[in-house]
């Protein structure tokens, strides 16, 4: 029987999503725990890989087990074998042919930006601290020539293995509340450090080192050397994962940001 379910995790402590020999990975915590529910070894496969440091609120994944267990029966022993930065937040049964990774059409991430002269002790590992005032205008302007089908060449990490460098980025949707900003991407898929080399981009307009037209000509080039830096992982957490209508999902993303509104960077993308 093939089950999906959404994980929840505090990137941090991880060398990334994917098993690593030597390496603590959300990868093999989850199938360790998912395996001693099911008293057999279990492969997850996820809707896409996270770096080292960065967070999930609602990681898809699948996987098949002929072991009978309840829905609920998953999710408690799974939270229960688990450290509490990893935490599924559902479990259902899905068809068998539903994939967690390619029947996905469209990815949310969510980057955190603080942009005052004192840093957040609280949210530290949440967001990255920019010591001067970033002009949200200039970036939402420079962002508009992101949109669309393009060879996102000049933001790909010199490590990605995807086949090509062509994506198409749904919006890109920025918000101040207070010293915070937010930044939402949303695309079919990504290529490795695509989101954080396009902040690091954005925050170079933001603090008026670069004019925004100068991100065009970023995307033009295809050359990696030619953009910002790349934006610290920690700032970055993939937010939602979206599937057809008829895929047997219930909500397919929640939103790990919002905390009764106290959190000052409460919201969706």
């Amino acid at each position: 029987m093939r089950w999906a379910a959404a994980i929840e995790y505090d990137g941090g402590a991880y060398h990334g999503w994917q098993r690593q020999p030597g390496h603590p990975t959300i990868q093999a915590e989850v199938e360790h725990a998912i395996g001693r529910v099911a008293n057999a070894p279990i492969t997850v496969v996820c809707s896409g890989r996270t770096d080292a440091g960065v967070h999930a609120g609602a990681q898809i994944v699948h996987f098949d087990s002929s072991a009978r267990r309840s829905a609920d029966a998953w999710l408690l022993g799974s939270n229960r074998y688990l450290p509490p930065d990893i935490a599924p937040q559902w479990f259902v049964p899905v068809a068998d042919d539903f994939h967690a990774r390619y029947d996905a059409y469209a990815r949310d991430y969510h980057y955190a930006l603080l942009d005052r002269p004192a840093p957040t002790a609280l949210w530290r590992n949440r967001a990255w601290h920019v010591h001067h005032r970033l002009d949200i205008d200039a970036m939402r302007e420079a962002a508009q020539v992101l949109i669309g089908e393009h060879d996102f060449s000049a933001f790909r990490a010199s490590a990605c293995q995807a086949h090509t460098p062509w994506r198409n980025l749904h919006h890109v949707w920025m918000e101040r509340n207070g010293d915070w900003l937010s930044v939402c991407i949303r695309a079919n898929a990504f290529l490795h450090h695509m989101v954080r080399n396009i902040v690091g981009s954005l925050v170079q307009v933001g603090r008026g080192r670069r004019e925004p037209a100068w991100l065009g000509a970023v995307l033009a080039g295809k050359d990696r050397r030619l953009a910002g830096a790349t934006a610290p992982a920690h700032g970055l957490t993939l937010m939602h994962v979206h599937y057809p209508s008829d895929s047997g999902l219930p909500r397919a993303s929640v939103d790990t940001l919002d905390t009764g509104g106290q959190h000052p960077m409460a919201g969706e993308c």
